[in-house]
């Protein structure tokens, strides 16, 4: 019997692997990451088609660096399909701080399936984004907002969570990984990111992680993604100016926002 705690996600009938079938696009599917999207990762964060608006994903990527970041999402993945698991008999859903999905894979017709893209919710890991517009952005400020974040119980409404993910921990070659919401560019276009945007937000983080605010952000320039926040309910909240350096290049930010009423 499968564990009823996993709700909404289904279970592969055939590999045990949970996946959380999109609400529009029934054929795609979120699942937790597997040790063959590895080989996938290099191409994909070396096309400038993806790596142009993500923070700032070492460039060149490499294989070591692609085994490292499946090796941090796996962790995560499996520690909340733990939490899952040892909570089986617990009559009432459990809530948890993190998603045991998060890479974007559509299913075909003889049954295997093709790796799209990544997406994942997180609490806000950059503490400019939850200072208030009347005070000054410095790093005092950064850590004193973060901290309180991170100290709010989980279920609170007031948690500020965000879209994608923030490696501020050192990691290979003293580099940090900062890596995004993306779908590869051959599937632009078809109203994916926006479907598992939503999928994502009204299916398992709402239900299942109690998650009432979300602050997204982008790039100014990248209007694929600031049109994904607005069809799923964002509005503006702020606009920083050199933002951070990617590649040699200031780049000024878009941040939109999402509560729930």
């Amino acid at each position: 019997m499968a564990n009823p705690q996993l709700y909404p996600l289904e279970v592969n009938s055939s590999t045990g692997e949970p996946f959380l079938r999109l609400r529009s696009h029934k054929q795609i599917i979120i699942t937790p990451p597997r040790p063959e999207d590895v080989a996938l990762y290099p191409a994909i964060m070396n096309d400038p088609r993806i790596y142009e608006w993500l923070g700032s994903p070492p460039f060149p990527y490499t294989t070591e660096h692609a085994e490292e970041w499946y090796q941090k999402t796996k962790a995560l993945s499996d520690g909340a399909l733990e939490s899952l698991n040892a909570a089986r008999d617990t009559p009432d859903p459990i809530l948890l701080d993190v998603c045991p999905i998060r890479n974007i894979r559509e299913l075909k017709e003889d049954g295997s399936d093709v790796f799209l893209g990544d997406i994942g919710i997180f609490r806000v890991t950059d503490g400019k984004f939850l200072i208030p517009h009347d005070e000054d952005i410095n790093e005092e400020a950064k850590t004193k907002y973060k901290a309180a974040n991170d100290a709010l119980p989980l279920g609170d409404p007031k948690i500020a969570w965000t879209i994608g993910c923030k490696w501020l921990q050192p990691s290979l070659h003293s580099l940090s990984l900062i890596v995004a919401d993306y779908i590869i560019p051959s599937s632009h276009g078809r109203g994916i990111m926006t479907d598992a945007l939503q999928t994502l937000m009204w299916d398992w983080a709402i239900p299942r992680m109690g998650v009432r605010h979300i602050i997204g952000s982008a790039f100014q320039g990248n209007t694929g993604s600031l049109r994904v926040f607005e069809k799923s309910g964002f509005v503006p909240s702020k606009f920083f100016e050199n933002h951070a350096q990617t590649r040699d290049q200031w780049r000024n930010l878009h941040v939109v926002e999402w509560k729930q009423s």
